[in-house]
């Protein structure tokens, strides 16, 4: 097993639950604009995808993807603090990486002001020594810029650090980038799902996932 010394976390799906809130976000956008109806397994093929990229699958329409998007935030910012959530175990896993001495980071595919209030949220505002976002790539995941950038910031290597998400589209982007990868399945997606893209560890709890990372007993 390597030595890792950095650890960069996707966020939804991974460390928060904000999957029903995002599902129901889409199901608001289609209704208000008379889009056709999904099914949660459908929403759910393009977790962990920017909003642009999502919509931008429907209409290459700027400005019909912008009033797409628009009713996409405003539903669910107005809902975010009530919904979302942290997974049990992420909090206490997150802080006691840090305590340990690991570096820490965030990969998403969220905004950066939305994933910087998810962290806040649940208690884990001051954990991340970055955090990318879509705003911040030209490439999002499953590209491997995401990761890429992460790591630049840190001035950190590949070869210790380890990505830790629960989609394709997270191990995808980590494996690219040449980093090691961890598959959580305490999300939205089972194993199964996972085995697709193979990680190089699978995690059913975030106490796994401690095991795994460091020699930092879990409690």
């Amino acid at each position: 097993m390597p030595q890792f010394q950095t650890v960069l976390f996707d966020l939804d799906g991974t460390l928060i639950d904000s999957v029903d809130l995002i599902v129901d976000s889409y199901h608001h956008v289609n209704t208000v604009h008379g889009l056709p109806a999904r099914s949660r397994d459908e929403i759910l093929a393009g977790l962990g995808t920017p909003l642009r990229i999502v919509f931008g699958n429907l209409t290459e329409d700027a400005s019909q993807i912008d009033a797409w998007i628009a009713t996409y935030r405003e539903f669910n910012l107005t809902h975010h603090d009530a919904r979302v959530h942290a997974y049990p175990g992420t909090v206490d896993l997150v802080h006691r990486l840090r305590s340990a001495g690991l570096r820490l980071g965030l990969v998403t595919s969220k905004n950066r002001l939305g994933a910087a209030r998810g962290l806040k949220l649940v208690g884990l505002g001051d954990t991340m020594e970055v955090i990318v976002g879509a705003d911040d790539v030209t490439r999002p995941k499953p590209h491997a810029e995401p990761v890429e950038r992460a790591l630049a910031q840190l001035q950190m290597p590949a070869e210790t650090c380890l990505f830790v998400g629960d989609s394709h589209h997270d191990i995808h982007s980590g494996r690219s980038a040449g980093v090691w990868t961890a598959g959580v399945t305490w999300g939205p997606f089972s194993r199964e799902h996972l085995e697709m893209v193979a990680p190089d560890y699978y995690c059913d709890t975030p106490a796994e996932l401690l095991e795994i990372v460091s020699a930092v007993a879990p409690a």
